[in-house]
Formats: C-alpha cells, structure tokens, sequence
C-alpha cells in the first residue's frame, strides 16, 4: 500500500472487492437528476450509469485510531459523472451501505445521499458475489445480487479512454443527503481524493438480478453492462469543500 498523500486529509479507507458495472445513457434520462449548476459530464456526446459493488474498511480519521463499529462497512453506488468550473467529478443517485452508523455519518458531516442496506460481499477464489436489500426508512425499496469471476489484468488506464473516463474519478459532488431537495437547491460541496490509479481486471457476471436502478425511476438499462473489476486500493480523502 503507498504512503499518506502530502498535507492533511481528512481520512483514510481502504477499497477492496469492487466491481465497475456501466451502461451508456440517453443524457436527457439522467439530466434531472443533478442540480442545474452542475454539467453532465459525457464521453463522446454519451452519459454513462454505473453500479458499483464493494468493501471498505479501515476507515479512520486523521491522525486517530479506527473508531470501534466504525471501520468495515460494505457499499453499493449508483453513480454517473459531472463537472463544475471545469473539475470532472463523481455524482451520485444513492450509495446504499451496510452500517447504520456509517450511513448517519456519511448524511451529517458529507451530506452524501447514503441508505441503510442489509449486505453481503464474499469471495471465493476468483468468484465474488454481492447481494442488498434496502431497508432505509421512506426510501423506495430495491435489491440487488451479483456474481462476477476475475479475468487478466487490463493495461494502466490511459488518458481520454472510456476505461480512464469511468474510473480515474478524483472528486466527488454532492448536495445533500436527500437527492430530489439536492437537485432543487443550489448548495454544492466538493470532495478531493487521493490514491495511486486503480489496477484493473477483466470480469465477466455469473448472476445479475437488480431493480436498484429502476428505484431512481430511471428506465432498466439495456444490453450487458460494460465490466471492470478492481483490485485494492487505500484512498485518502483530502478535502470536503462548499463550492
């Protein structure tokens, strides 16, 4: 694992088990979902969804030991791409976890949409298998189960590829813990990480049976989701900013 990034973060996690699922959109279909300061943030005239299954875990803030309860968690995204003032970043629709605590505290001090979820991650050799159930309380339900087998090692992402375009995400956008008042209001809050670029591999699904992007209202992507898995990373967040 590296050494902690220059300066001060804020704190430090580590990403492992992760799966990178996609689909290209109509930008229409996802346009109301962010607010109306941020652009969508495209590929060749393309929007892109992504699902995105894994474990963090030795979360901790700066300069503290990991906070006992507070440190392992499983999470489930579902995130597209923006842009302000020209800083590309992460956008998210839901992040649906499995720590009630976490949860409240990713709300209060991130203001990040996150949902409680009972969850499981497991591997076996080279075969993972994600499963959710949302049980937030006045969110829509949704759940989801997934298996997907590790492949080769990819190439290091390079510069205005698709590959890179997905997953070299350096900031993240939020405006709230509730995503529709998010979209209505006008406040804005960048995030910065911090970690080395992400090792790839090939996967291919065993298992796909979810309605976690149908509980947004968006339409059942269509077609086979393009797949990366991912080995593990330490993350730094370096910094959680109005804009």
């Amino acid at each position: 694992m590296i050494k902690s990034p220059p300066g001060l973060p804020l704190m430090q996690q580590r990403w492992s088990q992760l799966l990178f699922a996609h689909w290209a959109l109509d930008p229409a279909l996802l346009r109301p979902y962010l607010p109306a300061r941020l652009e969508l943030d495209l590929f060749e005239g393309q929007a892109w969804l992504g699902v995105v299954p894994f474990t963090m875990s030795h979360i901790r803030p700066l300069g503290l030991p990991a906070v006992p309860g507070l440190h392992h968690l499983h999470e489930l995204n579902v995130r597209t791409y923006a842009r302000l003032d020209g800083v590309p970043g992460v956008w998210f629709l839901s992040l649906d976890a499995s720590l009630a605590l976490g949860v409240w505290a990713a709300r209060t001090f991130f203001q990040l949409p996150y949902l409680h979820a009972r969850m499981s991650l497991t591997q076996t050799g080279d075969t993972l298998r994600a499963t959710a159930k949302r049980t937030h309380q006045g969110i829509a339900p949704a759940t989801f189960a997934a298996t997907w087998k590790l492949g080769e090692t990819l190439p290091t992402s390079q510069p205005g590829t698709l590959q890179h375009f997905l997953t070299e995400r350096y900031h993240l956008y939020t405006a709230g813990p509730n995503l529709m008042q998010a979209v209505r209001g006008n406040d804005l809050w960048r995030g910065k990480l911090f970690h080395e670029p992400w090792t790839l591999r090939e996967a291919s699904l065993r298992e796909w049976d979810s309605n976690l992007v149908e509980s947004h209202g968006l339409p059942t992507p269509s077609g086979e989701p393009l797949l990366y898995a991912a080995d593990t990373l330490d993350v730094w967040v370096q910094e959680f900013k109005r804009v």
